[in-house]
């Protein structure tokens, strides 16, 4: 009788790196280990020189990553007790844009003792905001020479993405751009430490990097005109990209070694968190809106047509999944604001409650805000504690309290963040309806929906759709580890396809949050307003939040 099979995926979030251990049979997750990065985040300054980062800077250590696998992979191995022989692929997703400069070999240049006490040759992290003047240039340049990929991308290019970060690099650090002989994502980055092989992953360098299947990268004469040096950049410090779903290689002796794992078990091709959530989540066929709710959201929809939609982060063909145009957008706060909340805004008697009741101060304030009726509180709140990814795309926006008096609560105020992302999220989702594409559902996946139940029925009131939760409880990490099952193929005992690993490994909870009609009449008038503030401190260039910006940088 053949043994059962495995497959592991390994998630690169914000904070930390988790390795889960999937039955390939039927997507059981058998055991999970974490590392948190020993960096962490490094947003003040750098490790080991203290040299102070400026304003909106998030850098991160490579060497982290490694250790994610050196820690994580051998604990899910001894706490299931599966033998590395029937471990047969291996997957993996990462925040994204998250990218760094790398000799030829794959070296990062902050290893080396000539660049480690400069910024610019760290890991600039997904949410590192500080190249915004290049995402502007980037964008202006695009509009002024009639870009043709501009539209594609909802009209602006995010200072999250890559040609921002590389275009800094090269203005702040011109030494380590002339170093850089790769740049490339961590999730590229890491594969090649992984199998040996250098390969760039269609998924980021198209909805990250500007490329399309159909017309290659940004060509000579644009990148000219961005920065004379950036004429030759595809050429001499990128590679052209490999289909999602393909096979990158395999584990090399000295990795497998680290890990506990056989040399040579077949490694997927990168991927980006959110989008590998997708097929975890059930979905493989257009209409179906998947929303990751985390520190951040992203969003995906699947269409078979193209569509111009305003502020979208992207729509690339084949970039989620073989077939179909992958559409992304999202939100650049969400748990982290509500993080921010509980840790500056809540006075001692919620923690004395929360301690009495051998619970969570967040939980604490979720069941206060519970008894809240929709609009009880007068407030209202806009979403931007850390920018607007979706569909502003603006990181010089704020966000904003309106209706506070000396009666108002922090758990008022809590709620009044919760629905403020949900005001976001409507704000995108009917970007996309208005742009011609169907969204008749939604499957909310990630920490958030696991944990907060207010949350969630309060998304479902404001955008008026039913909202499922994937039953995976690390989503990325399953989608991940059936895209190793399909690398190692029915042969070794996986599948052929994703869509056939969808139909067995990924599964749905019962539990479906359902609109409540009454309370969607409230919003549906809160969010008139929540509209009114949208457009007039996010669309006017001279509004109160980005003066502000501008007067706190000294720009």
């Amino acid at each position: 009788m053949p043994s059962t099979k495995y497959t592991l995926g390994v998630d690169f979030g914000t904070l930390s790196g988790r390795a889960v251990l999937v039955r390939v049979s039927d997507g059981a997750e058998i055991a999970e280990a974490v590392y948190d990065y020993s960096n962490a985040v490094i947003d003040e300054r750098l490790p080991e020189s203290g040299v102070p980062l400026e304003h909106d800077w998030a850098l991160q250590d490579p060497d982290d990553y490694i250790r994610v696998f050196a820690q994580t992979i051998p604990s899910v191995l001894k706490t299931s007790n599966v033998s590395p022989d029937d471990v047969i692929g291996l997957g993996i997703d990462f925040t994204a844009c998250t990218m760094l400069p790398t000799l030829r070999d794959g070296t990062p240049l902050c290893r080396l003792p000539q660049w480690r006490a400069n910024p610019h040759a760290w890991v600039k992290l997904w949410k590192h905001h500080a190249a915004q003047p290049e995402a502007d240039r980037v964008n202006q340049i695009a509009t002024e020479m009639g870009e043709s990929w501009l539209p594609r991308y909802g009209g602006k290019i995010s200072s999250e993405w890559f040609f921002p970060k590389a275009l800094q690099i090269l203005n702040e650090a011109p030494d380590v751009y002339a170093a850089a002989e790769r740049m490339l994502e961590a999730t590229d980055w890491v594969i090649w430490q992984l199998t040996g092989n250098e390969t760039r992953n269609a998924c980021t360098a198209g909805y990250k990097a500007i490329w399309s299947k159909r017309d290659g990268y940004p060509n000579k004469a644009y990148l000219r005109a961005l920065h004379p040096q950036l004429e030759n950049f595809v050429e001499e410090k990128l590679l052209p990209p490999t289909p999602i779903g393909a096979r990158a290689g395999g584990l090399t002796p000295s990795m497998a070694q680290l890990m506990g794992l056989r040399a040579g078990t077949a490694v997927a091709i990168a991927n980006v968190d959110a989008h590998v959530s997708v097929p975890a989540c059930k979905v493989t066929r257009p209409g179906t809106w998947v929303s990751v709710m985390g520190t951040s959201s992203c969003d995906m929809l699947l269409s078979d047509k193209e569509a111009m939609i305003e502020g979208m982060c992207g729509y690339v063909a084949d970039g989620i999944l073989p077939g179909y145009f992958g559409y992304e957008a999202g939100q650049s706060c969400v748990g982290d604001g509500f993080g921010w909340f509980v840790d500056n805004n809540v006075p001692p008697p919620y923690y004395d409650e929360a301690k009495q009741k051998g619970i969570s101060v967040h939980q604490v304030l979720e069941a206060h805000a519970k008894n809240l009726r929709p609009g009880e509180s007068g407030l209202l709140a806009l979403d931007w504690w850390n920018g607007n990814r979706s569909i502003l795309v603006d990181a010089n926006v704020s966000a904003v309290y309106v209706g506070m008096t000396l009666a108002t609560t922090a758990h008022e105020m809590y709620r009044a963040s919760l629905e403020a992302t949900a005001f976001g999220k409507r704000v995108i989702v009917e970007s996309f309806i208005n742009g011609g594409l169907a969204v008749n559902e939604m499957i909310a996946c990630g920490g958030l929906p696991e944990r907060n139940k207010l949350f969630m029925q309060i998304h479902a009131d404001v955008l008026g759709i039913p909202i499922k939760v994937s039953a995976a409880k690390q989503t990325p990490a399953v989608g991940s580890a059936m895209f190793g099952a399909v690398v190692a193929g029915a042969a070794a005992g996986g599948y052929d396809s994703i869509e056939e690993a969808a139909q067995h490994m990924a599964h749905l909870k019962d539990e479906v949050f359902t609109p409540n009609a009454k309370n969607k009449t409230v919003y549906d008038q809160l969010y008139a307003e929540y509209l009114r503030l949208h457009d007039y401190f996010g669309r006017d260039a001279g509004s109160a939040v980005k003066r502000l910006k501008q007067i706190k940088t000294g720009s």
